[in-house]
């Protein structure tokens, strides 16, 4: 009997201990974007909690474009609804400097940030101090389906120019078979068609603004840029195109119906998962397209977790933070989905791994855009601007949020693309003055 009551206390002492760790359990919570990787990362909540008790995550998973203004409304009026926030190396730097971001700093030994891309910490970075830290890097680069190309007796060079993409659409599309020639991105957002925009604009001579800071939407370059992209999708792409952004345009490759996709060099993972895409053993990697010049034709970004000034949970958001994108995570997900699903882009110890070298065909390529991209030279005429496919100043996401509508209804044929580029102009000049860079 007594050992039953001693067998009790210890019981209810147990459960009582349980539920103290229960309350006292921190909750962080995270606003990111639905991109795969970021899936897998919820995923893996389980196994972060199993590490930590004592923190409990909370997840905000929102659409691209979405997420941008979710994050940017709540860190600029210090809403405080998130502890971590999934933002970008065009973020991260102006956020950071105007004090809305915790610095990254004091990390553990074992996190290695030595490990990390150069250009990934600096884009991440403003005056040498690190506001976020980086969970996958990209560049953009060119996917094709091998075997409509020896089909049609085609053959794709390392870098083709967007001429020759265009001759190759034309020969590929055969949409009574639910074959398009080629796929981009059509849904307006800064950082949905407009990054890709800017990364075309780049190889066609435009850049956002000259030396004076007056924007070029109605020069010859941009209208040569627009009017080849609204040719080359409204003939030789799929229906709705305007609709679509990175995830749909995934997806319609993924289900075999895009002979070529130019897009983010992260997608290299999902689009060679024969569990996720039926064309798995068929996909060929190029450089992005160039065509008067090989400049800005590869955009250079990190999805990146950053911690906000307003958390109330700095320290457990830290933990998770530096979890999320530790090799001890990549290793994780190595284990869970197979190592070539690692996190790309990020760190130097990836790439020196000849296991997932060999696992991953799409990683040569990734590395190759992601070392040629470089935001202080990225157009043909000089700019005043860092950035591949954005300008970073802080009116940038506005300006560039409406010329992307614009563009889009262009592609949608509600407007000409000379009323579009005209339209742009026109917004574009109010905003820069607005801002005071010229009267």
């Amino acid at each position: 009997m007594i050992k039953n009551k001693v067998l009790s206390a210890l019981v209810a002492a147990g459960m009582l201990t349980s539920l103290s760790l229960a309350e006292a359990a921190t909750t962080v919570t995270i606003g990111t974007v639905n991109n795969g990787d970021m899936i897998r990362m919820q995923s893996l909540t389980n196994e972060f909690e199993k590490a930590h008790p004592d923190i409990k995550l909370d997840w905000v998973v929102l659409e691209e474009n979405v997420l941008r203004q979710r994050l940017t409304t709540d860190i600029a009026t210090k809403g405080g609804q998130f502890d971590v926030m999934t933002i970008g190396m065009y973020e991260a730097p102006i956020w950071g400097k105007k004090g809305w971001l915790t610095a990254m700093e004091q990390l553990p030994a074992d996190y290695d940030i030595n490990d990390v891309f150069p250009a990934v910490r600096d884009g991440l970075s403003a005056d040498g101090t690190l506001y976020a830290l980086p969970f996958y890097a990209e560049s953009s680069m060119t996917y094709y389906r091998k075997d409509l190309f020896a089909e049609n007796g085609l053959s794709m060079p390392g870098q083709p120019t967007w001429d020759q993409i265009k001759g190759f659409a034309q020969k590929l599309h055969k949409p009574e078979q639910g074959q398009y020639g080629i796929c981009l991105r059509g849904k307006a957002g800064w950082g949905e068609n407009m990054a890709f925009l800017t990364t075309m604009s780049n190889t066609f001579g435009a850049r956002w603004f000259d030396e004076k800071w007056q924007p070029e939407f109605t020069g010859e370059a941009w209208t040569n840029t627009v009017n080849f992209y609204v040719d080359l999708l409204g003939n030789y792409g799929p229906p709705g195109a305007s609709s679509n952004g990175f995830n749909e345009n995934l997806a319609l490759f993924n289900s075999g119906k895009c002979g070529m996709w130019m897009d983010a060099t992260v997608a290299g993972s999902f689009v060679t998962d024969s569990k996720q895409s039926k064309v798995a053993d068929k996909v060929g990697f190029a450089l992005a397209p160039s065509q008067v010049t090989t400049k800005g034709a590869g955009w250079l970004w990190s999805w990146a977790l950053a911690i906000p000034e307003t958390s109330d949970a700095k320290s457990a958001a830290k933990t998770f933070v530096t979890w999320a994108t530790s090799k001890e995570y990549s290793g994780l997900v190595a284990k869970t989905s197979g190592i070539a699903n690692i996190p790309p882009g990020t760190r130097k110890s990836t790439y020196a791994n000849h296991k997932y070298m060999e696992a991953a065909p799409f990683a040569e390529k990734t590395l190759e855009a992601m070392s040629s991209a470089d935001p202080e030279n990225s157009t043909l005429k000089p700019k005043p601007y860092v950035g591949v496919q954005f300008a970073a100043i802080p009116e940038f996401q506005a300006i560039a949020t409406q010329v992307g509508k614009l563009i889009s209804g262009a592609l949608a044929g509600s407007m000409s693309v000379d009323k579009a580029l005209a339209s742009a102009q026109k917004v574009t000049t109010r905003e820069m003055k607005r801002a005071r860079y010229y009267k």
